[in-house]
């Protein structure tokens, strides 16, 4: 087992002792943290950002999709696709999900776009289960949101980037060991507070 790995692990084996009255109140302060967080990148009007449903122990983004929603921007959910690719869904509360053909998780049923669309966001909210403060990030291994960013690093734009953990998990600078194919965040965003980590390119 990989250094990554174990601390996957160990992240995961907490979220699965919180209560559903914390991860509520979870929701709650990412979504309101979120949205601000949102605004601040909209600079005022409104705009589209790339989410996704946090899941199962994940924090959940539910209450921030919503919001992000009822303050008039538009939302893109991800979809996998083969190759580690992600296509991408504009979501409504009314959009339905069905089962994913190559993850444990439920999609968005619409009409599919390629990762192009994400490079006119105002930004991605991205999943992680820790992140560092040098924006080092360990997702959930299927290495999607690093050939996502990667994609965007050659295109030349990417949109901000904030992922989404617990206090807990934004470790020291230098925690998270790195591969060549790693790509690093600029923010992480807690129920509490959102966090400046290194520059991201």
């Amino acid at each position: 087992m990989t250094l990554k790995d174990d601390i996957r692990r160990k992240h995961r084996t907490r979220r699965l002792s919180l209560t559903e009255q914390q991860r509520a109140e979870a929701g709650t302060g990412i979504a309101r943290r979120g949205l601000d967080w949102a605004n601040a990148n909209a600079q005022g009007e409104s705009a589209t950002f790339a989410v996704y449903v946090g899941v199962a122990a994940e924090p959940p983004t539910m209450p921030l999709l919503e919001a992000l929603h009822a303050a008039g921007h538009s939302v893109l959910l991800p979809i996998c696709e083969p190759e580690r690719m992600l296509s991408w869904v504009y979501w409504t509360p009314e959009t339905e999900f069905v089962r994913s053909r190559y993850a444990p998780i439920d999609e968005p049923l619409g009409d599919r776009f390629d990762s192009d669309v994400v490079r006119e966001a105002a930004g991605i909210i991205l999943p992680a289960t820790a992140v560092d403060g040098s924006g080092s990030r360990i997702g959930q291994g299927g290495g999607y949101y690093d050939r996502l960013l990667e994609l965007l690093d050659n295109s030349g734009r990417r949109p901000p980037t904030v992922a989404v953990v617990y206090d807990d998990e934004v470790l020291p600078a230098g925690t998270i060991p790195t591969e060549p194919f790693d790509k690093a965040v600029a923010e992480a965003l807690t129920p509490d507070r959102v966090v400046q980590l290194a520059s991201a390119g």
